[in-house]
């Protein structure tokens, strides 16, 4: 969770593209995209995919993995 926070802080500082691994309905999903918004307290983030360009709104809790593309 460390490496998580670590990566958030520096893609919101730097708007670098990141590659997110969550679960989503029981299914294991991957995006890449640029990250908009966390709120560590309401367990949520805010997610701007790179192929359609929509925000998605997750939970912190669904996340596996995230990393610099």
């Amino acid at each position: 969770m460390e490496q998580i926070n670590f990566t958030f802080i520096k893609a919101l500082h730097t708007n670098k593209q990141i590659y997110l691994t969550y679960y989503k309905n029981g299914q294991r999903i991957t995006q890449t995209g640029f990250l908009q918004f966390v709120d560590s307290l309401g367990n949520l983030f805010v997610f701007i995919d790179k192929v359609f360009e929509l925000k998605n709104k997750m939970k912190l809790s669904e996340l596996i993995d995230v990393r610099f593309v």
